[in-house]
Parts: C-alpha cells; sequence; structure tokens
C-alpha cells in the first residue's frame, strides 16, 4: 500500500478566486488568521445567503491559502489574473495529494505526449488505479465521486489549464511567478503542463 493518505474532501467551490483574493487581502492587512475570519463571517464579506455555508467557502479558501509560501501569498495579491490562476491552482495541488498526483501522472503527462483531449474516462481510470491501494478512495461514494470529477474539472478550466472544451492549455508562466515557484520547490512545476525544456530553462 502507498503510504500517502489522500484527503478526499475538494468537493467545495471550484478554485475560489473571488474569495481567496478577498481572504488573501484581508491577511495582508490583518495579519492573523482568526481575525480574518472574524471579519469575514461576522460581516458577510462572501455573500453567502447561510452561515454554515460561509463558514466552509471561508474554511476552505484559507486552509488552501496557509499552504502558500509568504512569498507566494505576498505575490497573489499584486499578480495578474493569469499568475493569480495558476498560483491557487498550486494552492489546491498542495492541499490535496490526490488533485497533485492526478496534475502530474495525468494532466502533464498527457501533455508532453501531445495527447491533449483530457476526458472523464482519464480521471475515473486514475481513480481506479489509486482505489485499489488507498482505502480513504475505494470508500469515496458514487455521487462524491462524480461531483469531485465535475469539479476538479471545473477547476482546471478556471485556472487556465484546459479549454472549455477539455483541451490541456500550455502553461505560460512569468519569470517572477517561475521564481517564486521553484524557490519553494522545483518538483512543484510539475502540476502544470510545461514541457521537460521549460522546466530546465527556469532551473538554469
Amino acid at each position: 500500500m502507498d503510504d500517502t493518505v489522500y484527503k478526499m474532501t475538494f468537493a467545495t467551490g471550484g478554485l475560489l478566486y473571488r474569495e481567496s483574493l478577498m481572504v488573501v487581502e484581508l491577511y495582508g492587512e490583518l495579519g492573523e488568521w482568526d481575525a480574518v475570519k472574524e471579519k469575514v463571517i461576522s460581516e458577510n464579506l462572501l455573500q453567502i445567503r447561510t452561515l454554515s455555508a460561509a463558514r466552509r467557502i471561508y474554511q476552505e479558501a484559507s486552509l488552501r491559502l496557509m499552504e502558500l509560501t509568504p512569498t507566494e501569498m505576498e505575490l497573489l495579491q499584486t499578480a495578474s489574473r493569469q499568475e493569480q490562476n495558476y498560483l491557487l491552482w498550486l494552492a489546491v495541488c498542495k492541499r490535496y495529494r490526490f488533485v497533485h498526483d492526478f496534475a502530474v501522472e495525468v494532466l502533464r503527462e498527457k501533455f508532453l505526449r501531445l495527447d491533449l483531449a483530457l476526458s472523464y474516462d482519464d480521471y475515473d481510470i486514475f481513480f481506479n488505479n489509486k482505489a485499489e491501494w488507498h482505502p480513504e478512495v475505494e470508500r469515496v461514494a458514487s455521487s462524491t465521486r462524480k461531483k469531485q470529477r465535475q469539479l476538479l474539472f471545473r477547476m482546471m478550466r478556471e485556472a487556465e489549464l484546459l479549454s472549455r472544451d477539455n483541451y490541456i492549455i500550455p502553461t505560460m508562466l512569468t519569470p517572477r511567478l517561475a521564481e517564486t515557484i521553484g524557490w519553494e520547490s522545483p518538483n512543484y512545476f510539475t502540476v502544470f503542463p510545461l514541457s521537460d525544456l521549460d522546466v530546465r530553462e527556469w532551473l538554469t
């Protein structure tokens, strides 16, 4: 059995772009996560009808953001929309090893083979393979599995990694974003549809 234990709880929201940018801006002002949560919830800054839903969305956005380094958090506040999308995708991959491994083993591998059409079948094959070795994956209910699959494809489209018709889009890292990601760990380049040549270029 693989020693990795997957957190299979990524069925909330999508990339959470608007929510994440609001939360990270408040964190830049307040510098303390409890204070950010108090302000977001008490003033209903996410503009969500129910308190339970607001707490759930805030929790998901903040837990993803906490995975980013201080430099990545700072860049997220000043970056272009595309850079922000890439950073939020990186945060999802850091938070959820299952998503990370899908990005590395399926999304990028298909890109490297120039097989650019990504399908639900690709996800199902990946899921079934992981379920053979991970009881936490096998235990996911069929309805949850479908919801997670749909959500993951939505996130990849929102992150500009997939087109509307589910074709893989090559990642276009800016020098400052590549430097920021590479400084933490060059391994994180592999969650993006990047060629080996591109990766080597950013590492030199």
